[in-house]
């Protein structure tokens, strides 16, 4: 088990029997689950964010080669001002508006400082907060594939189980039915009861095939979650087990500390800053800048100048196009506030209705139990009846039909604690 955690490849290539215990089984899909990974790539993306948000402070730099051939009289004359050669007879008229045709390779450096950019600050500070709004939604997806990974493992357990107690009463109907073919043999019995016997031996082994089916599609939703090839063989190693009632279970108070709700609360935050950053750019922004150019006949070579200064640009009026994306970005604050709201009062209702349903499970679990005891007794009491002759067929039929139903009862009963606790631990937070 260690070996396919640390190397989930050796893991998929192996075609032998996978032990696994539901707390493994989580902590596999967790390295190696596609959608977890998706939703850790969108950390990613944001992280990508906030490097490009550091251009509001950092310097841009800029290197670039121009090669000009031209013969234009008045372009003639400034390069070869610019390369530092310029004779006294390039003065003449006659080669003045004649030139030959000149070479002008310019090296520029520019190097651009941001030194008040208002809206670019508040991007920065947009960008650092949405990725902390994606790192709650990995959390958030990481809980979410636990809780699915449970829900699967205790299909799966819950489908062996039932299986298992089929296969009890399948022995014990193919009994009762070998008994019901000697005594229809032996002109004691009606071949009516003879083929009812056969006929529930006969659901019996549907329901057994149905389960099998139902075993291989929890195997196989269980293999995609995990990331396991397709001829990987799981055996789980869990139980159905229902353990104590968890203490406080009810949502009086809002979960907040859900990092799906903190997350709204953040993406709440990142609406904000867009208003901020809209309102930001209102104001002028103040660059410096440094340009050095190198000009001449042949490349590194010639005259060499620089041009240091300030620029200031600030929009006056842009159509309207700014009050519109202000009005869109206070909208989409409103928005992100009332998904936040919406989420804080549905986690109540989800974690009371996990808890009902927590609650109810261990009640059901209490009579269903109940119920296969006074079933198994009910049930061996006819069969010993059967066998002497002092019971019917049907009503070995019924209280077999009761005592199956009984332990599947119980069965259900138990997945749907063990599910219904962990879809508690979700609701309120946990994975």
């Amino acid at each position: 088990m260690v070996g396919a955690l640390a190397f989930p490849m050796q893991a998929r290539a192996a075609d032998t029997a996978m032990r696994l215990s539901l707390s493994e089984a989580i902590l596999m899909a967790r390295n190696n689950n596609s959608s977890i990974k998706a939703a850790r790539s969108r950390i990613d993306q944001a992280e990508g964010r906030v490097v490009q948000s550091r251009q509001s402070s950092l310097p841009k730099v800029t290197l670039s080669e121009t090669l000009l051939v031209t013969n234009d009289p008045g372009a003639a004359l400034v390069f070869k001002l610019q390369q530092n050669n310029l004779q006294n007879s390039d003065f003449d008229a006659w080669k003045m508006t004649h030139p030959a045709v000149i070479n002008d390779f310019n090296t520029s450096l520019q190097v651009m400082q941001p030194i008040y950019n208002a809206d670019a600050a508040a991007g920065k500070s947009m960008a650092v907060t949405a990725k902390k709004g994606m790192e709650l939604m990995s959390a958030r997806a990481e809980e979410t594939i636990a809780l699915q990974v449970s829900k699967v493992y205790y299909g799966l357990l819950l489908a062996r189980k039932n299986s298992e107690a089929l296969d009890q009463s399948i022995v014990i109907m193919q009994g009762y039915s070998a008994e019901a073919g000697r005594s229809y043999r032996a002109g004691m019995l009606p071949k009516s009861d003879k083929l009812a016997t056969d006929v529930r031996l006969a659901e019996l082994q549907e329901q057994k095939m149905l389960l099998q089916d139902a075993i291989h599609d929890a195997t196989d939703m269980l293999k995609v979650m995990l990331n396991l090839s397709a001829d990987a063989t799981i055996v789980p190693t869990g139980e159905l087990v229902a353990d104590a009632l968890p203490a406080g279970g009810d949502g009086q108070i809002a979960p907040t500390s859900r990092a799906d709700i903190k997350a709204l609360d953040t993406f709440r935050q990142v609406a904000s800053y867009q208003e901020e950053m809209i309102e930001a750019s209102k104001r002028p922004r103040l660059n410096a800048f440094l340009q050095s150019n190198l000009h001449s006949a042949t490349v590194f070579s010639g005259g060499l100048s620089f041009a240091l200064g300030l620029n200031m640009q600030w929009s006056l009026f842009d159509g309207d196009a700014t009050a519109g994306r202000l009005q869109e970005a206070k909208a989409q604050e409103r928005e992100a506030m009332y998904n936040y709201q919406a989420a804080k009062s549905n986690s109540v209702a989800e974690v009371n209705k996990s808890f009902r349903s927590l609650t109810t499970a261990k009640s059901r679990i209490a009579v269903a139990s109940k119920s296969l005891e006074e079933a198994t007794v009910s049930f061996d009491y006819i069969g010993k009846k059967y066998k002497t002759g002092m019971a019917m067929t049907f009503e070995l039929l019924m209280r077999e039909q009761a005592f199956t139903y009984a332990k599947m009862r119980l069965n259900q009963a138990t997945y749907d604690y063990c599910v219904s606790k962990r879809e508690l631990d979700y609701y309120k937070g946990g994975a």
